[in-house]
């Protein structure tokens, strides 16, 4: 018995190993910013703000493209990680989840935060990958939503959907923060860190529970 279980389960891996995932299809976030989403994607745009979202083989795929309350400029690197330690903490508190692996990464020119999400919340844990970016005038947040039981399945799917990424040559750092510029007020930095970060974690907080919603449903 036991060698006929091993050999079934040997067989569903080299299944699952050889299993192609559904194409994705090229979307336009901005003029500046691209991305790979199911074919069956929804859009919604709202005061400035877009949402694109969609469900993939074996995950949710949601991309939030929001205007930032105050569009001065930061003024160094550090008030960049500022900024990015304050969205990641707002949405960790939206989930009362665990912020795991926050490391930084680049996305063309620019740089950005990525994390993983842990939530466990009776059901089993669930896990959702970030990659933020941030910009003087729009943050940008990638987010792939997946359950802990696919998560040995959803590493090219994954991979596609990050890869796909692409940052136009016109943003430069310098969009980000100017380094050589003396620190900023007090007033800028509660409109950047505060407004900003506020309105993503609220956008952020209703694409979770619609998400949950449709499981329900489901």
């Amino acid at each position: 018995m036991k060698k006929t279980l091993l050999i079934l389960s040997a067989v569903l891996f080299s299944i699952s190993g050889f299993a192609q995932i559904k194409p994705l299809t090229t979307v336009k976030v901005d003029s500046l910013v691209s991305v790979n989403l199911p074919e069956k994607y929804t859009r919604k745009d709202t005061l400035g703000q877009t949402i694109l979202s969609g469900n993939s083989d074996y995950g949710y795929m949601v991309v939030i493209r929001a205007p930032n309350a105050n569009t001065d400029p930061l003024k160094k690197e550090k008030d960049l990680n500022k900024v990015l330690k304050d969205y990641i903490a707002g949405i960790k508190g939206q989930s009362s989840g665990a912020a795991l692996n926050v490391r930084d990464t680049t996305l063309g020119q620019l740089k950005a935060k990525t994390f993983t999400l842990e939530v466990d919340e009776g059901q089993g844990k669930q896990y959702r990958n970030f990659i933020l970016l941030y910009t003087q005038d729009v943050t940008y947040t990638f987010e792939y939503y997946f359950e802990a039981a696919r998560e040995t399945l959803i590493k090219d799917e994954y991979k596609a959907f990050t890869s796909s990424i692409k940052i136009s040559d016109q943003l430069h750092r310098t969009d980000q923060y100017l380094s050589n510029a003396k620190g900023m007020s007090s007033g800028a930095k509660i409109g950047i860190y505060g407004g900003g970060a506020l309105l993503l974690i609220i956008i952020i907080a209703v694409i979770v529970s619609k998400r949950k919603k449709q499981q329900e449903a489901a």
